[in-house]
């Protein structure tokens, strides 16, 4: 029986091809859970903010914030997300998205979100239907100035950082 002279050769190129288009890729933002309920966080590049707009319909919520005017590269992080139920006032869920986008598997019911960034709250009602996404948009002014909207504490951190340097 003779060898086959090209199988092994090609095995390998397609084997290598295939690892190296794998680690290639990037990775997809972790899932979390709080409170019971799963969301995942990101959009701070280009590529994840596409893959955060293509998995947005087969989650239940879909929440996107962002600053008027801001640039490009400027995404706002550390929002604290705080989710109710609508009519009772109840928090369902509590976490901060490191991220402009942040999707969850929300049950179908009517809620109420409140997104704070540097201590400014913007507040959204959302109502969730069993299979069908649903979407809130969380923009903050441009005009707010969010290095003194924290409060004392935050410009008390932000000069402590400043004399630092």
């Amino acid at each position: 029986m003779k060898p086959n002279r090209i199988g092994w050769p090609l095995a390998a190129w397609v084997f290598l091809g295939a690892w190296t288009s794998a680690q290639a890729l990037p990775s997809n933002p972790p899932i979390q859970i709080a409170q019971g309920i799963e969301y995942m966080c990101g959009g701070k590049s280009s590529a994840e903010a596409a893959f955060m707009r293509m998995v947005s319909p087969r989650w239940a919520a879909t929440l996107e914030f962002s600053v008027n005017r801001a640039k490009p590269n400027e995404v706002p992080d550390d929002v604290t997300v705080v989710v109710r139920e609508r009519y009772t006032g109840r928090p369902i869920m509590e976490a901060v998205a490191g991220a402009p986008f942040m999707v969850a598997r929300l049950d179908p019911g009517a809620y109420e979100v409140e997104a704070t960034l540097a201590g400014v709250t913007l507040s959204q009602p959302l109502t969730v239907f069993n299979g069908v996404a649903s979407r809130a948009v969380f923009v903050w002014p441009s005009n707010v100035d969010f290095a003194n909207a924290g409060g004392p504490h935050r410009a008390e951190q932000q000069a402590a950082a400043r004399t630092s340097d």
